[in-house]
């Protein structure tokens, strides 16, 4: 929320009174409804469908033969190769079938038996705890001296301490083995990256991109676009792999640019971006944050409806933050109908703290922020809008209490969009955030208060893990929904305001991923064969 009061100041005249209008001097959008409207789609034809079908047998015929080989190494390295491509989603039933039978069968080295390569311990532990299976910390105990540190000779084994980062990031809380799992490859890997000496250029750019940001945070389908530049300068790329990744990554974008003009019509159609000057009109990032929930090309209809939910919701915030006044704002608030009654009580709250000078605790902040951040009105409609099967035990259940699982999912989102929007707001003349309310709180610099805001975002993601084995009386896609929200918060916030800014950052990745496909290779040279 942006509360600016040196700003431009509109003036109204109502029941003949003068009311000061705040702005927060957004800027029009960049992408228009003619840009838009004019995206050409490609990979839709019959000829493309045929394509990508031979590959997918042909991927399945290597995972049979994977499966037949009973080698783990290879099975996993394969199934971590197709989801950072982006294709896992194509073989859900092969992946999920090779897995279990690695989980039986290897469940005794877990405890009893001592693994001798951190590579595949690392590898073994993240695959299977992403896909539900609760694999012990005790995996790496071979790694670990008598004082329960990582042994320092490990720190030569740059692509073991690599997957071990990556590991540490599906931990639980009371993991300490994986605590200090993190911190040990962090380190090395740190100290890799400086020293430079690699003659594995592959490698060094898969650490320094884990050093950025690691693979359980990251956005999937933006994360399968960068890999497949990187994959092609793999030494062990696939062709087969590499091609289809290609091919399926457009035929998915062509998918989003209909659905991309479905809701631009609808936002056209509503007149809000027109006639209402002082809000964002953020159609496309509002669209980016439902491809980073469901990328799944059969989720066409939930990508059309929550880009609609999200811009309504970007709309409404900005009529708390930027134009209505107290009085205004509390008579809309109670013409609010059921949903979106809670969010709507919560940004009025702020409102009154904003006119009143008032600094919230931390957790005054954050109980208020988990439902003002929008993330549990997003969750359920991704759930109604998304599942074949609405159940009334579920409604009813997230009628009566937040579940902890959203509970998380918003606090990421509240958390990492303060990192990297509050100093910008708080220029403005925006109410405290969290990163203000725990230094007012406690005393301590900026500095600090930001480090402290990271933990938090840290220990909320390993309540988050649980929810990946633990039996839930939520569906799975409501959880898997959670859990994106999260994702998309940390991507969009990284480098700033990426929903509001229209920055280069955040333009590169819309082009990226919406608007400009993969190049593909000329048909001589091309595996893919019709």
């Amino acid at each position: 929320m942006a509360l600016p009061l040196q700003a431009s100041v509109p003036v109204a005249a109502i029941s003949n009174e003068l009311i000061m209008r705040r702005s927060a001097d957004y800027k029009p959008p960049i992408w228009s409804f003619e840009d838009i409207q004019s995206l050409k789609v490609e990979y839709e034809e019959e000829s493309f469908k045929s394509r990508i079908k031979k590959l997918k047998e042909d991927v399945i015929v290597m995972l049979e033969e994977k499966e037949m080989d009973k080698v783990p190494l290879q099975q996993l390295e394969l199934i971590d190769t197709l989801q950072r491509l982006g294709l896992s989603y194509h073989f859900e039933n092969e992946i999920n079938r090779i897995l279990e039978k690695v989980y039986t069968n290897n469940q005794g080295y877990y405890y009893g038996f001592e693994r001798e390569s951190l590579y595949m311990a690392a590898l073994e532990f993240r695959i299977l705890r992403q896909h539900g299976y609760k694999v012990p910390q005790e995996i790496f105990k071979n790694f670990v001296n008598e004082g329960g540190n990582f042994k320092a000779c490990l720190n030569k084994d740059c692509k073991g301490m690599l997957y071990l980062y990556e590991a540490s990031f599906l931990s639980l809380e009371g993991e300490s083995t994986l605590d200090g799992a993190r911190t040990f490859a962090r380190n090395c890997l740190s100290e890799y990256v400086k020293l430079d000496e690699s003659k594995n250029p592959y490698l060094s750019t898969l650490v320094e991109h884990a050093l950025e940001f690691p693979l359980r945070w990251r956005m999937a389908r933006m994360e399968a676009r960068w890999f497949i530049e990187v994959y092609q300068r793999s030494p062990d790329m696939n062709p087969l792999l590499l091609d289809l990744a290609k091919l399926d990554f457009n035929m998915v974008q062509a998918i989003y640019q209909e659905d991309l003009k479905h809701a631009s019509m609808w936002w056209k159609g509503t007149g809000l971006g027109k006639n209402l000057g002082f809000i964002r009109d953020r159609l496309m990032e509002n669209f980016l944050w439902t491809t980073g929930v469901f990328f799944q090309p059969q989720y066409g209809y939930f990508r059309r409806m929550t880009t609609q939910v999200g811009s309504l919701i970007t709309t409404i915030d900005d009529v708390y933050d930027v134009y209505g006044t107290l009085d205004e704002l509390e008579l809309f608030t109670d013409a609010i109908e059921r949903f979106w009654l809670d969010l709507c009580k919560t940004y009025l709250i702020e409102v009154k703290w904003y006119h009143q000078g008032y600094t919230p605790s931390l957790q005054e902040y954050i109980d208020n922020a988990v439902i003002s951040v929008s993330a549990p009105l997003l969750v359920l409609h991704a759930y109604i809008l998304s599942s074949n099967h609405i159940t009334t035990k579920v409604l009813q259940y997230l009628e009566e209490e937040l579940p902890s699982i959203i509970r998380c999912s918003s606090m990421v989102l509240r958390l990492a969009d303060d990192l990297g929007t509050s100093s910008d707001e708080m220029r403005r003349g925006d109410v405290p955030k969290s990163i203000q309310c725990y230094m007012h709180e406690t005393g301590v610099l900026e500095e600090y208060a930001r480090e402290h805001i990271q933990d938090l975002i840290d220990k909320t993601w390993k309540k988050m893990n649980k929810y990946e084995f633990e039996p839930s009386l939520l569906p799975q896609t409501l959880i898997e929904a959670a859990i994106n929200v999260a994702r998309m918060a940390q991507f969009m916030y990284k480098h700033g305001d990426g929903h509001s800014s229209q920055d280069d950052v955040m333009r590169h990745r819309i082009l990226s991923l919406l608007i400009e496909p993969i190049p593909l290779p000329r048909p001589e040279e091309s595996h893919i064969t019709a």
